[in-house]
């Protein structure tokens, strides 16, 4: 486990790793509004390239509502990442509650053509004052 991905997952040869930091200048609790970002890296340990084709995020909040997010790529790609590479991107997420939850997975495909769902890990989100 790294310290600054503290939440990662394996499936196949893909490593997905996370870190995540609540954003106060972008929240508002008297409104009910809690912001987050997180940063993800995907790492290739495999011998050939792998490509990310969708995203699909499962986030939880505070009440246990559960909402579905996907779609095409991340922040707008699809990238290709070689053996021994990694791809980084930065996103955000607002809740209504001043917890929650998120994973999912990334729909990626190998260079022999196999499509397979590479899993990311929960983790959690949490608010200033549930943060040690």
């Amino acid at each position: 486990m790294s310290v600054l991905f503290p939440h990662s997952a394996q499936t196949r040869d893909v490593i997905v790793r996370v870190a995540v930091s609540f954003l106060p200048e972008q929240s508002d609790p008297a409104s009910g509004r809690w912001f987050w970002a997180y940063h993800i890296r995907l790492e290739n340990d495999g011998l050939y390239d792998v490509q990310l084709l969708t995203r699909r995020w499962i986030i939880t909040d505070g009440r246990g509502a559960r909402h579905s997010v996907e779609g095409e790529g991340v922040v707008g790609e699809q990238p290709v990442i070689a053996p021994g590479l990694s791809y980084d991107y930065v996103s955000g997420c607002p809740l209504d509650t001043p917890t929650g939850t998120m994973e999912g997975s990334y729909q990626m495909i190998g260079a022999d053509g196999e499509i397979f769902d590479a899993r990311i890990p929960r983790f959690p989100l949490l608010g200033p004052e549930y943060t040690p």
